[in-house]
């Protein structure tokens, strides 16, 4: 069976203050009409036959309540994607010894869900006819530095798939540049597919200390409590795919963002979710009078206006408000780094 596997256990500080411990990005909607997860969910179905969320323990009720459908697997401390999705694989393995997972973040953006449901169909398909693990690397459509790259190496025999020649990481903008100008270069969007033993296999192989953890849990799954915390915290990207073999990659094109920043949320509404000068506006009480390119969000029964200035995320969640300008928004990390430093946990 195809099995959607949905890593959604994120802090989404970047997204702060609406994203916060007790409720981070992916279970926000992002005045959409569903959470970022539960959209998710529903555009896997179009090609996977079961949907498993891996999140935090402190998170799973709210993915029940998000996709009740869907198989919940609770990590009881944090340890990355390469432990959570070991888990994953591990779990799967005892319904099914033949599943193929198809590995997808919660916090994704999809314009074109036709175009994506086409896209992940067909790399369920690769991870069936071989012993390949394939990526879906996005088209891109700038030069992009906060994302990970792939290197688009030499066709297979099946059509429309590639080898990756080799992953890099976030560049700068000159090579960011090159990499676009180039053609060969894709997004590493963060989705991959696979059987789940030969994820199993590849970890046993590349982080032995995760490996035999992950053997413990699949013995006794009551062991994940006092032995998950001695997995190294390191992504599936680092600790297996840049280091295994027979990777492969599909190009997708259908309109992706991964809603990394409140930078993004322009693109998330689209042309219709902005006002004549530019602004994106989530909340009915916000206002914003000779300025442009703003984007700006508030709670229900709050105002918020904005008087000729332009550029700048403004947002008020609950308990706390956030000023940034709009091409540093990236660094919204920095203010939660700030109040964690001076103790004032309550806002986070």
């Amino acid at each position: 069976m195809r099995h959607a596997v949905i890593l959604a256990g994120g802090s989404g500080t970047r997204l702060w203050p609406a994203s916060r411990r007790a409720r981070p990005k992916q279970f926000l909607s992002l005045g959409g009409s569903e959470s970022l997860l539960a959209a998710t969910a529903r555009r896997a179905r179009a090609a996977a036959s079961h949907v498993q969320i891996v999140t935090a323990a402190s998170q799973a009720a709210l993915a029940e309540d998000e996709v009740p459908d869907a198989t919940i697997v609770a990590e009881p401390i944090g340890r990355n994607t390469a432990a959570a999705l070991g888990l994953a694989a591990v779990r799967l393995l005892q319904q099914d010894p033949d599943a193929i997972m198809g590995a997808l973040p919660a916090d994704q953006f999809i314009r074109d869900e036709a175009a994506f449901a086409q896209t992940i169909d067909r790399a369920f398909t690769a991870a069936e006819t071989g012993d390949v693990i394939c990526t879906i690397g996005i088209a891109p459509t700038r030069p992009e530095t906060g994302f990970g790259w792939l290197e688009v190496g030499a066709p297979t025999a099946m059509p429309g798939v590639n080898e990756v020649a080799r992953f890099v990481e976030k560049p700068d903008l000159a090579t960011a540049e090159q990499y676009l100008a180039s053609g060969r270069y894709l997004w590493n969007g963060g989705m991959f597919f696979c059987r789940a033993q030969r994820l199993l296999d590849d970890i046993h192989r590349l982080l032995p200390m995760t490996g035999a953890a992950l053997d413990e849990i699949a013995r006794d799954p009551s062991a994940a409590a006092r032995v998950y915390g001695s997995m190294p915290s390191i992504s599936i990207d680092h600790g297996v795919m840049e280091k295994t073999h027979d990777v492969v990659t599909i190009r997708g094109d259908f309109g992706w963002d991964d809603v990394g920043s409140w930078a993004a949320v322009p693109a998330v509404r689209g042309p219709d979710g902005q006002d004549e000068h530019g602004n994106t506006i989530l909340g009915d009480a916000a206002i914003c009078v000779d300025g442009g390119g703003n984007v700006i969000a508030c709670d229900a029964g709050t105002t918020v206006v904005l008087v000729g200035v332009s550029d700048l995320v403004v947002v008020q969640a609950g308990d706390a408000i956030l000023v940034v300008p709009r091409d540093r928004a990236q660094d919204v990390r920095k203010a939660v780094d700030a109040l964690a430093a001076r103790g004032m946990d309550r806002y986070l």
